[in-house]
């Protein structure tokens, strides 16, 4: 009678006072799902400066950590001085794009209906051409350009702009507050993210993570490929095929914004062309411009960015467009920003439910 009692008090030591970990069911799995797309949908419009900031931060940290374990300082030092180093290459960049991007901003808003006359000019010529049976010339589609901004910029086109300003400066210092943090205490929330994690979980959540740290590191890693092949291209055809005098910054601004999907080259692609209209001598020179314009964005968003995301996350070149598209449908900026890692990481879930490597995408 002994034995089974002391088996009963080992079984029943066993169920309270360790975790025997539960496999994830479909039910689990299908929640957890909803509840974070729930979530990311009604945080979208906070939740860019914390992601960018955790991702700024998930890269650096272990540069840090193996600092601070070689030279045994303090942990702190060393996530001060990559801070330090990352403001110091934002302000540079900052310092050099402002004032070109500045002067043109100010030159086109200055005489904006002069800009737009001439532009006109150099693709229709001085006279007048017919379309849809209307009559047109440089002065009429200027006039009609200016009166559609003026409409648009009434007073609510004005305080939007202004409310978008605002919110897009506090949104940037909220940036580098949350990276300074991140960057000193980055294992410590880490470690506070897997406490959540129910205790049943957490040995299968590790083993999740374990697999799924490497190939997001590939991922981030290949944004950066993107990021240095975007500039350089910008540069070679600013440069050498337009000849543009703030080429070097125009370039620079060109890779940095490709780190917004969707809407930053589409940004870039303004700036710069706002810089070739005002430099244009003729109509070719513009064509010149849209031909360039053109060339980088199938070379990157349909060459060189899936072909390189897509190798780094071990998924096929269509799946990594698909998901820009939907991310930003669905979720806007933050969306297209957490749209691969979000892929990803569904990917390494279901490998790790089925039981199986999963197959590149």
């Amino acid at each position: 009678m002994k034995a089974p009692v002391r088996q009963q008090r080992e079984v029943g030591g066993r169920a309270a006072g360790s975790h025997v970990p539960e496999p994830i069911g479909p039910a689990t799995l299908v929640a957890g799902a909803g509840a974070s797309i729930v979530l990311i949908y009604l945080l979208r419009n906070v939740l860019l400066p914390f992601v960018v900031a955790g991702i700024v931060a998930y890269v650096f940290t272990p540069l840090i950590t193996w600092l601070a374990q070689r030279t045994s300082a303090p942990r702190w030092l060393f996530a001060l001085l990559v801070w330090l180093t990352l403001l110091g290459v934002a302000v540079t960049v900052g310092y050099l794009a402002a004032p070109a991007l500045l002067h043109e901003v100010l030159a086109v808003s200055a005489d904006m209906r002069g800009v737009i006359e001439n532009l006109v000019k150099k693709l229709i010529g001085a006279g007048s051409v017919k379309l849809f049976g209307e009559t047109i010339d440089a002065s009429s589609v200027a006039n009609y350009a200016v009166n559609g901004l003026r409409n648009w910029l009434g007073p609510s086109g004005v305080l939007l702009l202004s409310s978008i300003s605002v919110a897009g400066f506090f949104g940037l210092v909220l940036t580098w507050v949350v990276l300074a943090y991140l960057l000193i205490d980055g294992p410590r929330v880490g470690r506070g993210i897997l406490w959540v994690v129910p205790p049943s979980r957490r040995s299968a959540t590790a083993r999740i993570w374990a697999d799924l740290d490497p190939i997001l590191r590939r991922y981030f890693v290949g944004i950066a490929i993107v990021v240095l092949y975007g500039s350089g291209a910008a540069y070679l055809g600013l440069r050498i095929f337009l000849g543009l005098k703030h080429a070097l910054v125009l370039a620079l601004l060109t890779g940095v914004l490709e780190i917004i999907p969707l809407l930053g080259p589409a940004a870039s692609a303004v700036i710069a062309g706002l810089a070739a209209v005002q430099e244009a001598k003729s109509a070719s020179d513009i064509i010149a411009y849209i031909i360039y314009a053109v060339a980088l964005r199938i070379s990157i968003d349909q060459l060189v960015g899936p072909l390189v995301l897509g190798k780094a996350a071990s998924v096929h070149p269509i799946v990594v467009i698909f998901c820009f598209l939907a991310g930003a449908a669905l979720f806007g900026i933050i969306g297209m920003v957490l749209a691969v890692p979000v892929a990803l990481t569904t990917k390494v879930v279901l490998g790790f439910l089925y039981e199986e490597r999963p197959a590149a995408a």
